[in-house]
């Protein structure tokens, strides 16, 4: 048995067990498919807010903190055991699940592995990449682009270097491009592309996020992703009252077939994950 037709034989198996009372029903399947939004940010707000915020929807939350060295400049940045593990037992005690928005490349080299095995998950994505001189950078702010090809096909390598040496679960806001080239997403993310970073996902075992903040990834790369047979999971990036916004993805899942079979589940992190 390949290794992908394995993962999807226990996903069915293990897939009714994930958050039962927050399910609607998958018509393709007829088993449930979970409600889960693994990529919502707390900032300033409570978690028995944002929980209560979730739970009119129907959703569970998955919660992300930054983490990485201090060099990455947000409110709160996890970046020790310490941090981490109190971290952890506040989220869990919520009644969510406790993950991670890795900040660049060295991010895991701030905790122990005994303690980044407590996590539920770990997400990141591509938007902080090395300039020229090997420095990071974030794409969201002043990053001159240049030849826009050399750029995109730097940025493709980019995707697949983070989910080939990263000890991540799920790449986030995939595909995500400046506000400047976002018009030309389609154009720009050719099949040619797409295919390394297809490949790194389902040799790795890493779920792709559907993520609703910003209708990512581009419908191209979801249909790929389907017939490839990944993992997908739902992400909302949301803060606030946009936490547990996941109809996007429910929506981009019913088009595709994507099901509980085909969904992200922290019960199986370390057999889902690649080597």
């Amino acid at each position: 048995m390949r290794r992908r037709e394995m993962l999807k034989t226990v996903a069915s198996l293990g897939a009714i067990a994930v958050c039962t009372s927050h399910l609607c029903a998958d018509d393709s399947r007829n088993i449930p498919l979970p409600r889960i939004d693994f990529h919502a940010h707390r900032d300033d707000a409570t978690l028995e807010d944002l929980c209560a915020i979730a739970a009119k929807k129907n959703v569970k939350l998955g919660i992300v903190e930054h983490a990485g060295t201090k060099e990455n400049i947000y409110p709160i940045v996890l970046s020790n055991d310490e941090e981490l593990l109190a971290y952890i037992a506040t989220v869990k005690e919520s009644g969510c699940f406790a993950g991670v928005q890795a900040e660049w490349l060295d991010w895991s080299g701030c905790f122990s592995a005994s303690v980044l095995a407590k996590l539920d998950y770990a997400l990141g994505d591509a938007m902080t990449v090395p300039s020229p001189g090997g420095k990071r950078v974030k794409l969201w702010e002043n990053y001159e682009i240049g030849d826009v090809d050399q750029f995109m096909d730097m940025y493709a390598e980019f995707h697949v270097e983070v989910i080939s040496t990263q000890p991540l679960d799920i790449l986030a806001n995939p595909t995500w491009l400046p506000d400047g080239l976002m018009p030309r997403h389609a154009e720009l993310w050719t099949e040619k592309r797409l295919r390394p970073i297809l490949d790194a996902l389902d040799q790795r075992g890493m779920a792709l996020e559907i993520n609703s903040r910003y209708h990512l990834p581009g419908e191209r790369l979801l249909a790929m992703g389907k017939e490839a047979g990944i993992t997908f999971s739902f992400g909302s990036n949301g803060r606030g009252n946009m936490v547990g916004e996941i109809d996007y993805c429910l929506e981009m899942a019913k088009k595709y077939d994507i099901t509980a079979v085909n969904l992200f589940d922290p019960s199986r992190r370390s057999a889902t994950r690649g080597g």
